[in-house]
């Protein structure tokens, strides 16, 4: 009996999205539309059967409604700190997640038997690669057909969001 338990347990597949948000939400925006992160994350726990979605996000003081509503709809926000920086004259905001992403990717490691990446970013590249050689890599959603040429060997593991526009918009 306990093996037929363990076996059962063993071949559950747990899938885990990691998003890297800043790329997702200017990569749809690019394209003239704003993301519905509500109807997102209920697509990718309908399609892909997600049961932990990670939202990386730079945290910006007076965006708490945002944050509260991301994680009510079921995301789990890691927050990097912002910097501001001046570029001629205007201020823009700096939150770069990459690492955060990736190192969440690893300490979940045990907990999920497929991922699913959201980001069209080159510097996925070796966690991508590194999941795709031990069977985890499920999918690679990016925003639009711009993704980096780093992840055309990928081709058959990507699914590009932007032909989901009336699905998934505001």
């Amino acid at each position: 009996m306990r093996t037929n338990i363990q076996k059962t347990k063993n071949t559950t597949k747990r899938v885990y999205a990691f998003i890297d948000s800043q790329n997702l939400n200017l990569g749809v925006r690019s394209q003239g539309w704003k993301l519905d992160f509500g109807k997102f994350r209920t697509y990718l726990l309908t399609k892909y059967g997600v049961k932990k979605t990670y939202l990386f996000i730079g945290f910006v003081q007076g965006n708490q409604s945002l944050y509260t509503y991301l994680q009510n709809v079921g995301y789990i926000c890691v927050f990097k700190p912002t910097l501001e920086v001046k570029d001629g004259g205007v201020v823009k905001i700096k939150g770069n997640v990459d690492a955060e992403l990736v190192l969440h990717s690893m300490i979940e490691w045990k907990n999920y038997t497929k991922a699913i990446i959201v980001s069209g970013d080159g510097d996925f590249h070796c966690l991508i690669e590194y999941w795709e050689s031990k069977g985890k890599l499920l999918k690679i959603v990016a925003p639009n057909r711009k993704y980096s040429s780093l992840l055309k060997k990928y081709a058959d593991y990507i699914l590009v969001l932007s032909p989901l526009k009336e699905k998934l918009k505001k």
